[in-house]
């Protein structure tokens, strides 16, 4: 068993039950799954943005209990930095969330499952 990141929208595909989530349940069945602390933020604003009542929010709290929540620590701020700037040197800026998810795969060498492999591009040693 390996341990893999997942991103926000593989999350939330999975946690809707959204057939999104039927290409990625193979490779991820079986195995340790991880979410940056920032997919949990980002989880967290989508049900308030959208006025969810308190029976949905805590089975959104029970859904995130199953998964290894990976929060922020120094050498993690230190590796956001890398991406952000890394990024912006190259001319492809990457978003604060994106950038906290990458930094996360980076700093515990984690492969990245994301439904949005774009938004991940180029970003070295990430895979």
């Amino acid at each position: 068993m390996s341990l893999f990141l997942i991103d926000t929208d593989i999350a939330s595909f999975i946690f809707k039950g959204s057939d999104y989530a039927d290409p990625y349940l193979p490779i991820l069945s079986d195995q340790e799954l991880a979410l940056s602390f920032m997919s949990v933020v980002e989880l967290f604003q989508w049900a308030i943005l959208r006025q969810w009542g308190d029976r949905r929010l805590l089975q959104l709290e029970k859904y995130l209990s199953n998964y290894l929540v990976i929060t922020v620590d120094q050498p993690l701020c230190l590796e956001w930095a890398r991406v952000r700037s890394g990024r912006q040197s190259a001319g492809r800026p990457i978003s604060p969330q994106d950038a906290w998810i990458a930094a996360t795969a980076l700093r515990y060498a984690l492969p990245l499952v994301t439904h949005n492999s774009k938004d991940f591009l180029d970003i070295p040693h990430l895979s």
